[in-house]
């Protein structure tokens, strides 16, 4: 179907909020989106030049469009969450809909027992989660088991059973992990108490278990029953240490979900906390891969509907980092100070560390994806037209003028290529003039690669601030190169990236990877330069030293320091030692020259 087919089915969609489905002319659906206005959004992708070349390439293979009117926005976001998870289409954010993740069950029978499992059924139970960790689930059992004494067993412990001793109390009871429920030495209503307390600690309220308890004890202290009033302590104690190791905000913060985003090129990584009386019940991180060039305000407003849904969330006040529609009778805030902000500050720092153990994973198992992923953020934290796999950074050193020269390190991928590292002594320029020694290294780098037909690289980058660049531009415009290589240049005091024909610089974050990889650079340059420097001012003071000594020409002093290793060394040599290595005769002339020499 022809392109302006295509445009002729986005014009007659009504003006209506609902779902867009996007399919090839095989009848394989590509694309699945949400709109409050299905012909403005649907238009859009055709009135207009996509940047991203993902979404061109998606324009280009839509035959046919297919829409779903619904009632409203909710509406919309969950039709398009729920066939996003159903049919996978190439080009949406990836959502995968785990159904493996554990809970805890509260069974529907009589004297109810509490046990994890990954497996719902529709009897009537209550479950709680799903958990993203065994460990939690652990924790929480151990914590109940240790609070409360249930039954483990399987029996069907109705009142005729019971009342006909069908069952017999077993070590568990003997153990005093259960109460014997089997005949009949615990109430219902008792042993309902102890459900409905676990029922509380689930939800994250743990001041029910505390007020309970510490009137038991008050009352078996009264009593003067002091070892009951004691293990009622224990008990106090650890939930006491649970809650001080979950409390992290006001308790009277309650039943809240937070979410925050952070993203890349490629990757999208969205936190959720949930928040129970100022405790974290549950964290998850979500990783979803983009597609198209999809922004984080619907990255993030797809990612709420999914792991709400995925873990039964029903709080009604969310926050977050930006404004959006999560849904009817949903209260979205955006915290801009105090303890909210600081909650979701905390779910920004978990989702910046997940991301950051995902890199470090797929630095070791898909070392393409990471140096693609380098490549993409360097391109787009410094304005780059293309991606920067070949860069090379200029460094001059010279002390008080004196033995001037330059070093340039090549990095491809992000990495060091020191087979391919050059080093230059200045030539054309006499005394400390680090602009000059900057525009003579930068014209002979890429004069000689133009000769050579070498591949230039896609970015220059220059240790100095606005000089330096400025006489580096110099040399570019002479080859006819400005314009056709992206040049910066890097302040260190404050770490400003300088631009040509911009005098405001530009501040990357601290922290940033593409900051860290320029300053890797940097500092190669200049430790290559240094040592270049350094190696050029012993050798010229070795030469100097030796090569004076009439009679004593380059070859004698090569052997020399060949096999003595250092000047120090030929000046204590004794003649018979020199005599063996360059002979009698320039022996006597190395040992008159140091004689006369105080």
């Amino acid at each position: 179907m022809s392109n302006s087919s295509v445009r002729l089915q986005s014009s007659t969609l009504p003006d209506k909020p609902g779902v867009y489905q996007y399919y090839d002319k095989e009848g394989k659906l590509l694309y699945v989106g949400k709109a409050n206005n299905l012909k403005k959004r649907v238009s859009s992708y055709f009135n207009k030049q996509q940047d991203n070349g993902r979404t061109r390439l998606l324009v280009k293979k839509i035959h046919t469009i297919k829409h779903i009117v619904v009632a409203t926005e909710t509406d919309a976001l969950l039709l398009e969450n729920n066939l996003i998870k159903k049919y996978q289409p190439r080009y949406n954010v990836m959502l995968k809909d785990d159904k493996t993740y554990p809970w805890i069950c509260i069974k529907n029978e009589r004297f109810p027992r509490v046990f994890s499992t990954r497996r719902m059924i529709k009897d009537g139970s209550e479950y709680f989660g799903p958990y993203t960790s065994m460990k939690t689930v652990h924790t929480l059992l151990d914590l109940i088991n240790s609070l409360y004494p249930l039954r483990n067993c399987n029996y069907d412990l109705s009142e005729k059973n019971i009342a006909n001793e069908k069952y017999k109390i077993c070590l568990e009871y003997h153990l005093g992990n259960c109460l014997g429920a089997c005949e009949g030495l615990q109430s219902e209503s008792d042993y309902t108490n102890s459900i409905d307390a676990i029922r509380q600690l689930l939800k994250g309220n743990l001041k029910a278990s505390l007020d309970h308890f510490k009137k038991e004890m008050k009352l078996f202290s009264t009593d003067l029953q002091f070892e009951k009033a004691q293990r009622i302590k224990e008990k106090i104690d650890v939930l006491e240490n649970y809650q001080a190791k979950s409390t992290i905000v006001n308790p009277k913060i309650n039943n809240v979900d937070v979410f925050s985003i952070v993203s890349d090129e490629d990757y999208a990584y969205v936190n959720y906390l949930q928040i129970s009386f100022g405790a974290i019940i549950r964290s998850h991180t979500l990783e979803l891969r983009k597609k198209l060039d999809e922004n984080d305000h619907d990255i993030l407003q797809l990612a709420i509907i999914e792991l709400r849904q995925r873990f039964q969330s029903e709080c009604k006040e969310i926050y977050v980092p930006f404004d959006l529609y999560a849904g009817e009778n949903i209260n979205v805030h955006v915290p801009k100070a105090g303890e909210k902000k600081k909650i979701l500050d905390l779910s920004e720092r978990n989702a910046k560390y997940f991301r950051m153990e995902r890199f470090k994973q797929v630095k070791i198992t898909d070392p393409n994806r990471h140096e693609n992923r380098i490549m993409a953020q360097m391109k787009n934290d410094l304005r780059l037209n293309k991606e920067p796999r070949h860069i090379e950074c200029f460094d001059n050193s010279n002390i008080h003028g004196t033995n001037p020269v330059a070093a340039c390190v090549v990095f491809k991928n992000g990495k060091p290529q020191k087979k391919e590292y050059r080093k230059f002594n200045i030539k054309t320029v006499e005394g400390p003039d680090d602009y000059a020694s900057m525009e003579e290294v930068v014209y002979r780098r890429y004069k000689r690669m133009l000769n050579e037909k070498q591949p230039l690289p896609q970015l220059i980058i220059i240790d100095g601030g606005k000089g330096q660049l400025s006489s580096s531009l110099k040399s570019l415009e002479k080859l006819d190169l400005r314009g056709k290589i992206a040049i910066i240049g890097i302040a260190k005091r404050l770490e400003e990236i300088f631009y040509p024909d911009d005098p405001i610089p530009l501040y990357l974050d601290k922290r940033s990877e593409t900051l860290r990889i320029i300053q890797q650079l940097r500092n190669e340059a200049h430790r290559f330069g240094i040592s270049f420097h350094r190696n050029k001012r012993s050798k010229e003071a070795l030469n100097t030293s030796l090569e004076t000594i009439p009679g004593i020409g380059e070859k004698t002093v090569i052997e020399l320091l060949k096999h003595f290793k250092s000047l120090k060394r030929i000046k204590k040599a004794g003649f018979d030692d020199l005599a063996e290595v360059i002979g009698s005769n320039r022996a006597r002339k190395v040992v008159t020259h140091f004689q006369q020499i105080p």
